[in-house]
């Protein structure tokens, strides 16, 4: 007896027939679309910046990197630092590093954070997101300030 096969077959789209009287495939079966996994990354990296409550992403080290390199003439924030992704054909997971504000109710923010990145990467690329993992790193409090010097060059 033969167990049944897990291989799924990709039936071929009908062709149809154009205005001109041609027949064709339809366009959008025409070839195939990949996409990066920076940018599914960079998405998810915007849209967790977007939610009320998180102040940044990534942990310690790389936000400490990422704040050097922000300060190098020419050099862009990073949108994807807190951010790794992995990218199938179908699907996407997202892992995400983020540090809140104090006060917020972490396990709310956790939850639009999800939601937010779910919808933005599935409207965005057509994946299906199975998988939003957050890792809460640190918390800043109002009275932390970034390492940001108001006084100008020239005195």
């Amino acid at each position: 007896m033969t167990e049944p096969s897990s291989t799924r077959t990709r039936t071929e789209p009908r062709a149809s027939t154009s205005q001109g009287g041609r027949t064709g495939t339809d366009p959008a079966a025409r070839g195939r679309t990949t996409i990066a996994d920076g940018v599914v990354a960079k998405i998810a990296g915007m849209a967790a910046r977007e939610v009320s409550g998180i102040h940044a992403l990534g942990g310690g080290v790389a936000r400490t990197m990422g704040a050097v390199r922000d300060r190098v003439p020419g050099g862009r924030p990073g949108v994807t630092r807190g951010v790794k992704v992995e990218v199938g054909e179908r699907q996407s997971a997202i892992d995400l590093e983020i540090v809140v504000e104090y006060g917020v109710a972490i396990a709310d923010v956790a939850a639009e954070v999800r939601e937010s990145v779910v919808e933005a990467v599935e409207r965005m690329t057509g994946l299906e997101v199975v998988e939003v993992n957050l890792s809460v790193n640190d918390v800043h409090l109002p009275d932390e300030e970034e390492e940001e010097t108001t006084e100008g060059r020239v005195q």
